[in-house]
């Protein structure tokens, strides 16, 4: 059996997080947010990983995924990542009844990063 990828599963959990970011805010935020914030957050990542893309190819610009087997230091800073995301998720929590568009697009954004990462070590 092969192992697991470091990078899949940092995205899987980063987009788990963001899930409860999603529901958390639906459930304690403004009225409407059950069918805004799922589309928000969607919307977010796509763009993200395809405009990333083109835009790194058209820059010339070549990173490597985020965990590096070579580097166990990468392991620690990607971790972060869920992490933080999972205390947005508790902010709807502390300060409900508010709009909390802007919380999930910057989480969207990071859920992105992790899943372009997962993609690039993917294709290496």
């Amino acid at each position: 059996m092969k192992r697991l990828e470091p990078n899949l599963v940092l995205a899987a959990s980063t987009v788990i997080a963001l899930a409860l970011l999603i529901s958390t805010a639906a459930l304690f935020g403004a009225p409407g947010g059950a069918v805004k914030y799922p589309i928000i957050a969607l919307i977010c990542v796509v763009a993200f990983v395809i405009g990333n893309g083109m835009m790194a190819v058209r820059m010339g610009r070549v990173s490597p995924p985020m965990i590096s087997l070579e580097n166990p230091a990468t392991a620690l800073f990607a971790g972060g990542f869920p992490i933080v995301v999972m205390l947005f998720a508790a902010i709807p929590l502390i300060w409900s009844g508010h709009d909390y568009g802007l919380l999930i697009i910057i989480a969207s954004v990071m859920a992105g990063v992790t899943v372009e990462s997962a993609l690039k070590a993917r294709r290496a």
